[in-house]
């Protein structure tokens, strides 16, 4: 039986809606650097992103003070806001996306970020308006590839997971996503194929074109 078209579109913020794990990578290797743990973008991209930012500052700097790993995660949230607040990051195709979402149903974003970091560039990006929920690292305890995130989301908004699809860029994320039963499309740039072969499908790009196809599927 061939997938009926969503009604509940359901975005992933870094390095999906916002083209920045260039970004939060080298903000990454600066303050585990000078907290005396060295981190390659080797190992940020094979092992860390896609993670929670609390969680990212565990696994890497071992910490269980929640109060220092909190202070970790707001100076990578100060460093991130300088570097992207105009918006700059979410590109016009992204933007084309998340509108045509939002005019033929509900969209939303579910993301491992803090809301401080998420909203402003939304706003900045012209995009708040068109998003009905954004759900993030502050109101659930379980990161992706836990779904506690979509499963939020989906309460919110009132919808089924079967009338949803979710867009993400990360294994942690195709997990997540595919674990509250969503169907979810992978978008490269932040990972190999392979290790995206979880997802329904794979995708080069997010934009306005895969959104009206997923529309018109069903």
């Amino acid at each position: 039986m061939p997938a009926l078209a969503p009604r509940t579109f359901l975005f992933d913020f870094n390095g999906t809606l916002s083209d920045d794990e260039p970004i939060l990578c080298a903000i990454f290797r600066e303050l585990f650097g000078a907290r005396g743990r060295e981190l390659s973008a080797e190992t940020y991209f094979g092992e860390l992103a896609g993670l929670s930012d609390p969680e990212i500052v565990r696994a890497w700097l071992g910490l269980t003070d929640e109060a220092e790993v909190k202070r970790v995660v707001d100076e990578k949230i100060a460093r991130y806001r300088i570097q992207v607040a105009d918006g700059s990051s979410v590109s016009r195709s992204a933007r084309e996306a998340v509108r045509l979402a939002a005019a033929n149903g509900a969209a939303a974003v579910v993301s491992g970020a803090a809301r401080e970091e998420v909203e402003p560039v939304l706003v900045a990006a012209g995009l708040r308006d068109a998003v009905a929920a954004v759900v993030t690292a502050d109101e659930f305890k379980r990161g992706k590839p836990d779904p506690e995130g979509y499963l939020r989301a989906l309460a919110i908004l009132g919808a089924a997971a079967t009338d949803a699809i979710a867009f993400e860029d990360s294994e942690a994320g195709v997990g997540a996503a595919r674990a509250a039963g969503i169907r979810c499309i992978a978008v490269l740039g932040t990972m190999t194929p392979a290790r995206l072969e979880a997802a329904d499908e794979i995708v080069p790009r997010l934009d306005a074109a895969l959104v009206r196809r997923l529309l018109e599927s069903g």
